[in-house]
């Protein structure tokens, strides 16, 4: 197929980059934890570099341009869509929504299906909640008690947590790096869902009965009531329902607030006060991102202008001669940074651009471009033994984060339908004829 001339630009534009990875790399080498620098500080140092550079142009100049890039629309929506996203799952939250959905799950589930069951609880929590990390610290302890109580291994109940963890972190409307990936490649939520969706189930099944194969002979010996509420799940279903049918991100959200808001006052979980204290510390919660957000798109903004960002393209893509080679380079793209910086949010923000770039050159579809960035960083991230998921895991459980590693099946699958999608060209209706 015909492809669109692409300029060869500046690979010295990426120093800022370069100055940004190192950073981050070099910090978790030297303290052995990869999330001890601030990623802020990482980010602008790099713009401080980035400024610095290229004394042809006046800068002022550069200073507009950085501001241009972070203040882009399509920055600001997906600020406003974090901002919103944290407040639903937080005040979803204090309504006592995520206990009700663990113990709806736990209550159900025969004995020799609670690992199954684990998997599939953190996948619709992880769903509803749209953070991986969050569901981890809702459901690590509960699977603590599974593995104490059962003959379970400890690493192989975490795997299943994780697993269940990033199939949501991957798929959910309210996801930071769903979003992420919606608004760097110009798409729409539904329609990135959809084509996600016939690519990670297969991955999810394969899971689910994996799982019920290694644990169809565990014994459990749980006797505690899990008392649940049906009404406190509603507000997930709700915005998982509405979201689907395409409506409007901005309104599912405020809805979701809302409906959470007015279950939890009726309920008396919290007062009128209270509720908007939720409502602070949901926007609160999302203010280091939002800020990476408007950094990173005045930084790649500098290096757009610098060359950098043809670059990187003209080299990623040089041995991509049609569509799936186009497609693979976006994954490895992707794949590449989340190694680097060990979270998937940062890895599609910084590869994002650069992918909108590589889709419109091999006429690949943007919901289809944004459906692999979220797909490969998902999958890398959930393997990861420093990445933040499984450090959680493995912390609470008191066992070594690469014994997980082996058991995280569903990030593995996952990796594996990716490819497969790409080879195989499916789903069909994702990819531009």
């Amino acid at each position: 197929m015909e492809t669109k001339e692409l300029n060869k630009g500046n690979g010295w534009a990426l120093i800022p980059f370069g100055v940004f990875i190192l950073l981050f790399i070099g910090s978790g080498i030297l303290t052995g934890d990869f999330y001890k620098m601030p990623v802020l500080v990482a980010v602008f140092a790099a713009i401080l570099v980035a400024l610095f550079m290229n004394r042809k142009t006046a800068f002022q100049t550069k200073l507009q341009q950085l501001t241009e890039g972070g203040g882009h629309s399509n920055i600001i929506l997906m600020v406003i869509i974090f901002l919103l996203a944290g407040a639903f799952s937080t005040v979803a939250e204090g309504m006592g929504a995520v206990d009700s959905t663990v113990n709806l799950g736990l209550s159900i589930l025969p004995g020799n299906l609670l690992i199954v069951g684990l998997f599939i609880i953190a996948c619709f929590i992880s769903i509803s909640m749209g953070t991986s990390v969050g569901t981890i610290v809702a459901l690590a302890s509960v699977g603590m008690g599974i593995a104490e109580q059962t003959d379970v291994a400890a690493a192989l109940t975490m795997g299943a947590i994780v697993s269940g963890a990033m199939f949501g972190d991957n798929l959910s409307i309210i996801s930071d790096t769903t979003i992420a990936a919606v608004r760097t490649q110009g798409t729409e939520m539904k329609d990135k869902f959809k084509a996600n969706f016939f690519i990670v189930l297969p991955a999810a099944v394969v899971t689910a009965i994996i799982f019920g194969v290694l644990t169809m002979d565990a014994a459990s010996t749980l006797q505690d009531e899990h008392p649940f509420n049906i009404v406190k799940v509603l507000p997930y279903l709700g915005v998982l329902i509405f979201a689907i049918m395409g409506i409007n991100v901005i309104y599912v959200l405020m809805g979701g607030i809302g409906f959470a808001g007015l279950i939890g006052l009726f309920m008396g979980e919290f007062s009128g006060m209270e509720f908007v204290t939720l409502l602070g510390d949901g926007f609160a919660g999302m203010q280091e991102l939002a800020l990476l957000v408007i950094l990173l798109g005045g930084l790649v903004e500098l290096i757009r202008q610098n060359g950098g960002i043809d670059f990187l393209i003209h080299k990623i893509s040089r041995g991509a001669h049609s569509n799936r080679g186009g497609e693979f380079s976006i994954a490895g793209l992707v794949s590449a940074v989340n190694v680097s910086t060990a979270n998937n949010t940062i890895s599609i923000m910084t590869a994002g651009p650069l992918a909108k770039q590589i889709s419109e050159r091999f006429e690949i579809d943007s919901k289809r471009s944004a459906s692999l960035l979220d797909i490969f960083s998902s999958s890398v991230q959930g393997l990861l033994p420093y990445g933040a998921q499984i450090l959680s895991v493995a912390g609470v459980a008191s066992i070594s984060p690469v014994s997980i590693v082996p058991y995280c099946f569903y990030p593995i699958l996952l990796a594996l339908s990716g490819v497969l999608a790409i080879l195989f060209r499916f789903p069909r209706f994702t990819v531009r004829n």
